[in-house]
Order: C-alpha cells, then sequence, then structure tokens
C-alpha cells in the first residue's frame, strides 16, 4: 500500500485536490492513538457531540447515545490512572472506573443529563449479564479440557483455607482495635466474604434482622460499607499481584491456574488452533445468550443463582465436547473483545448507576479499614502459598482469593481487570457465588447459636 499510494497522490487530474503524502501519513499516526479502545480523532468527536448534546438538553438514553458515553466515561478513567506512575500498579485504571465516576455524581460533579442516561441504559440493558455470559462462556471455551478439570477440583482448596484463616485474622485485628469480637465478625468480616450485594449483603443483613427482631436498613448499610471496603482492598491486591507476576514470571501462568506436569506439558504449553470465521463469532454469541437464559430460567423456576447454573453448564458443554472447535474460536474471539473493548465502560456505568458513594464514605473508619484489609490480605497470601503446595500457579489462585472478598460479579470484573487476567472469571465466579453462598449460610448459622 505504501508503494501505491504516493503513485496515486502524485499525479493528480487537474482540478483535483492533492493532499500530500506526508500529511496523510501523520493523520493515520494520530488516528491510531487510542484512548482506550478509541481512536484519539473519535474519542474527541464523540466527546464534543455528547457535550454539545447535553447542552442543549438532547442526550437520549437509547443504544447507541448509552455506548458512546460510558465508552467514553470508561476509557477516560482508566487513560487518567494509566499516567499515574506509582499507582497504576495497584490496579489504579479499576479504582478509577469503578469509583471516581460515583463520587463525581454523589457530589452532583457530573452533568444530571448525563448521569440520568447512563442509568437508565445501564438499568434497561442489563449488560453487566451480557458481559459476564461472554467472559465466562468465551473463556470457559477457550480452556484445555484437562487443564479446566484441575482448576476446577482444586480451586476449592486455597478458597475454603483463605476464608478460615482470613476469618480467623480479621476478628482477631478488629478486636485489638476494639471492636467487640462479635460486631468485627460478623458486621466486617464476613460480609467482606458474602458474594457481593445481592446474594451476600442483602441475605446477610435480611438474616440478621430475622435473627434479631429488629429493621433490616441499619444492618444492611454497616454490611455494604464493609462489602465496598473489601472490594477495594481486593483490587489493590489484584493489582500489587499482577505486578508481582511480571517481577517472578515463574510465580505466574499468565491467565492459567495450574501447572502442567507429566504428559499435560504439552497439552498446557500447545497454542491453541482454533479456526473461526464471522458466522463462528455469531454462533458463540447465540450460545453465549442461551446459556445465559438458562441460567435466569432456572432462577425463575427453583431459585438458582442464574450465573452459577450458567458457569455448570458451560462447564459441562466443555468437558463433554458439546461445542464444535470452529465455534469454540469464535468463543475465543468474543471473550476477546469483550475484556478489552467493554470493561472499562462497563464499570463507569456501574459505579454511576449502582455504586452508592455514600455508603463507601461510611466506612472510611480506620478501625474498619484496618481491620478490612487485614481480612483481605490473609485471604489472598493463603491463596498464594496453599495455591503453591497443590500445584497452582500462586499468583492465580491469590487472585481467585481476591475474588471472593469482591463485590459480586461487579466485583470480579473490577479485580480481574486490575490484575489483567480475565481468563480466570469461571473460577472467580466459584470463590464468588458458590464461595459466597457458604459464608452467608455458615454465618447465619452461628449468629443465631451466638446472638
Amino acid at each position: 500500500m505504501k508503494s501505491s499510494t504516493p503513485a496515486t497522490l502524485s499525479a493528480p487530474s487537474s482540478g483535483e485536490a492533492h493532499v500530500p503524502h506526508a500529511v496523510i501519513e501523520w493523520w493515520w499516526r494520530v488516528f491510531d492513538i487510542r484512548i482506550g479502545s478509541l481512536p484519539l480523532p473519535v474519542y474527541v468527536l464523540m466527546l464534543g457531540v455528547l457535550g454539545a448534546m447535553t447542552a442543549k438538553g438532547k442526550l437520549a438514553a437509547d443504544l447507541p447515545t448509552g455506548i458512546a458515553l460510558v465508552a467514553v466515561g470508561g476509557f477516560t478513567c482508566a487513560e487518567l490512572a494509566r499516567r499515574i506512575p506509582w499507582i497504576r500498579h495497584i490496579g489504579a485504571t479499576s479504582i478509577f472506573a469503578a469509583f471516581i465516576p460515583s463520587m463525581l455524581v454523589y457530589y452532583k460533579l457530573m452533568p444530571e443529563p448525563v448521569v440520568k442516561a447512563v442509568t437508565t441504559f445501564t438499568k434497561t440493558s442489563n449488560f453487566l449479564y451480557l458481559f459476564i455470559a461472554a467472559i465466562i462462556v468465551g473463556s470457559v471455551l477457550s480452556m484445555d479440557r484437562q487443564m479446566l478439570i484441575k482448576g476446577f477440583v482444586r480451586i476449592f482448596i486455597p478458597v475454603a483455607a483463605g476464608s478460615v484463616a482470613a476469618a480467623a485474622v480479621g476478628t482477631a485485628v478488629g478486636t485489638a482495635l476494639g471492636l467487640d469480637a462479635r460486631h468485627a465478625l460478623f458486621m466486617v468480616v464476613v460480609p467482606i466474604m458474602a458474594g457481593g450485594v445481592g446474594e451476600g449483603a442483602l441475605p446477610l443483613s435480611a438474616g440478621y434482622a430475622q435473627i434479631l427482631g429488629v429493621e433490616q436498613g441499619p444492618l444492611f448499610a454497616q454490611v455494604l460499607s464493609a462489602v465496598m471496603l473489601g472490594n477495594i482492598a481486593a483490587i489493590c491486591c489484584a493489582g500489587l499481584l499482577s505486578y508481582l507476576g511480571t517481577r517472578r514470571p515463574d510465580w505466574t501462568g499468565n491467565g492459567r491456574l495450574t501447572k502442567a506436569d507429566g504428559s499435560d506439558e504439552d497439552i498446557a504449553q500447545r497454542p491453541a488452533s482454533f479456526e473461526f470465521d464471522v458466522g463462528s463469532v455469531a454462533a458463540a454469541g447465540s450460545t453465549a445468550i442461551a446459556f445465559y437464559l438458562l441460567g435466569v430460567l432456572s432462577h425463575q423456576l427453583f431459585g438458582w443463582p442464574a450465573p452459577v447454573v450458567m458457569l455448570v453448564l458451560v462447564v459441562a458443554a466443555q468437558l463433554f465436547q458439546v461445542v464444535s472447535p470452529r465455534v469454540r474460536g469464535g468463543a475465543r474471539f468474543m471473550y476477546g473483545f469483550f475484556s478489552t473493548a467493554v470493561t472499562y465502560p462497563l464499570m463507569f456505568a456501574i459505579s454511576v448507576a449502582m455504586t452508592p458513594w455514600g455508603e463507601i464514605v461510611t466506612a472510611f473508619h480506620w478501625v474498619n479499614i484496618v481491620t478490612a484489609v487485614s481480612t483481605v490480605l490473609t485471604l489472598t497470601t493463603t491463596g498464594f502459598f496453599v495455591g503453591r503446595l497443590v500445584g497452582m500457579y500462586p499468583v492465580e489462585a491469590a487472585i481467585v482469593n481476591a475474588t471472593h472478598s469482591g463485590l459480586g460479579g461487579t466485583g470480579d470484573v473490577a479485580i480481574l481487570t486490575a490484575a489483567n487476567r480475565m481468563e480466570l472469571m469461571p473460577f472467580a465466579q466459584i470463590a464468588t457465588r458458590i464461595g459466597g453462598a457458604l459464608t452467608v449460610m455458615a454465618a447465619l448459622g452461628v449468629f443465631a447459636y451466638w446472638r
């Protein structure tokens, strides 16, 4: 292309505008500058158009406008964080995208039309679950079957060991700092490992309220503040673990959870040879939607958690080789697209529409902070060493343990983004959903006995 372009440009016909080749090449270099996934001129154009729409009161909440809003917002937050050298290694891009927009909304620094449009778009489109479906289906179908089996069997060991250790250490630290042991355990430590808001904080506070015979609201506020603190600490831990992996490559599988041994080594190291086309990507997308809808139906009929059902179904499909290699190749491409282009816009949308900054502020008491940080550090550190003992990459095992202290599905996205290991989403869902459910059940049983 470079050899033919100058000849075309150097001999324009009479009256034809002549654009110097150097100008075109300069413009192409500018166009290849990215803000996230957006070319710089496209980013500037979107920013200007959205600003004009906001000023004129014509900002809509439809699909194209909503995508533009969350893309510009999410990639702006991530880009700002990347330019702060000393904190970018502790997950600053995820922290900025997950919490800065919520702060701007709380202090009314974000234009009201933008808040309204993003909130409406996020809640009506429900694209958080589209993202989770694409990530889970794409990552599971891209895994080698033997490595998948090893990972799912072994991940319960570091998660269980980390949960017990974190409960003991977090309670001890909170008690040493002046908290009542019962309060430290049930109002700070347990909520951190309960699986987020919908599956954790809500049923946990409802159970506490029923056992105590009081209103749920004040208890929910206390529980939610601990969940928020744990999520922030987990994001920072994930960022540090990612940085540790760059310094000690022998400690990380760069997204692969288990180490290869013996005859499995060639399988683990062999690059994927999936073949796919546009139709295969579309087929993979429809497969992800089908698994998600089956999960939703199971929730409607039996009350089972939809993400867990979806995870079980796609793992079974991979183990029994239900999906063809070509569609698995499409799933790999789908996973790459969503993890690269959708993560930060999604986090921006969730921060604006669903993250209560006021509850985060109430949690910023130094005793709660130290207790929460010690809980998450213990959970993560235990995962690191126990994972190493059972033949897992310690960095990846620790990251999965960190997701056990996250904010549900949104927390998993933020933590794995900070770690740059979205491939671990299926294992994160096990730690968050199943680990959280077991934590809630055990905590309510002990709480009823210890009241």
